[in-house]
């Protein structure tokens, strides 16, 4: 049985957490995956006060569609990895909060951005990288405490492009708790054995996202967010049909940037029945 989930940022931007569970349901998605980025706007939900939380989660059992889990891209802004004491601090500020709010309204998955550094902020170095894997250390110390699940995204850049890349912090860090989800997109725009790559993490995969992109090559940098479905690099009906062989039981995202266009929910609807044909010709049933 496939889970299928809906990317905040897909949805309207400018509505209420009611109408945003609301409209995933009509849509028929089973949940939404909130985002925390790094603008201020949506770093605020980590000061939600107790009031605020229990709203959300009498929404989600109102409506019967939960957020099972955070897109936390705030660190791309502070780093766990950086060199500027200031922003580490803030970093893990933001990972501790982000674990309290998760627990709260009872999101299951935290997606971590597979990043020491962002390189638009701050250059990467060996420093970097040290510090990375101590705060990770770190912050799944405090996610096994909350039984939280710590899921780290293969990225758009060279320092978590791959499954394998990550899989070394993995035997590093040797926790339940700690995770690896992968995108589809990005894991196929560095042009990798993408079937050799998911058959060997299989086991520590929590989520995928759905997403298109344009492969990286000697004369392009790639484009890894905004390609339509179908005009990438990506071979959905072949990775449905090797999800199939694996036997993946987790879920799947559809993650695009829709939520400033004209009618949104007809831009998701428009990319579901897509994807859903995708998995059908793969193999895969899913009726929600």
């Amino acid at each position: 049985m496939v889970v299928l989930g809906i990317y905040e940022k897909a949805l309207p931007k400018s509505i209420s957490w009611k109408e945003r569970l609301q409209a995933a349901k009509e849509c028929g998605f089973d949940y939404v995956e909130m985002s925390i980025d790094e603008s201020d706007e949506r770093l605020e939900r980590l000061n939600w006060n107790k009031e605020k939380r229990l709203k959300i989660v009498q929404n989600k059992l109102n409506i019967g569609v939960g957020i099972h889990s955070i897109c936390l891209s705030a660190h791309r802004r502070f780093s766990l990895g950086s060199q500027n004491r200031q922003n580490v601090n803030r970093a893990k500020d933001i990972m501790e909060k982000a674990i309290d709010l998760a627990y709260d309204i009872g999101v299951r998955n935290i997606q971590l951005a597979g990043y020491d550094v962002y390189p638009d902020y701050e250059t990467p170095s060996d420093a970097t990288k040290v510090q990375f894997i101590e705060n990770l250390k770190w912050a799944v110390s405090i996610a096994a405490q909350a039984q939280v699940m710590l899921s780290v995204e293969i990225m758009d850049t060279e320092f978590m492009s791959t499954l394998s890349r990550w899989k070394v912090y993995d035997e590093t860090i040797r926790s339940p708790w700690f995770t690896v989800y992968p995108d589809i997109g990005n894991v196929s725009a560095w042009n990798v054995d993408v079937k050799e790559e998911f058959a060997r993490t299989i086991d520590k995969i929590t989520a995928i996202h759905l997403k298109d992109t344009y492969a990286v090559s000697e004369t392009s940098k790639g484009q890894f967010r905004d390609v339509p479905f179908g005009s990438g690099c990506v071979d959905f009906v072949g990775f449905f049909t090797l999800m199939k062989e694996l036997n993946y039981q987790g879920s799947f995202v559809i993650e695009q940037w829709s939520e400033a266009k004209e009618n949104p929910l007809s831009e998701v609807m428009k990319s579901k029945l897509w994807m859903l044909e995708k998995m059908r010709e793969a193999g895969y049933n899913y009726s929600s």
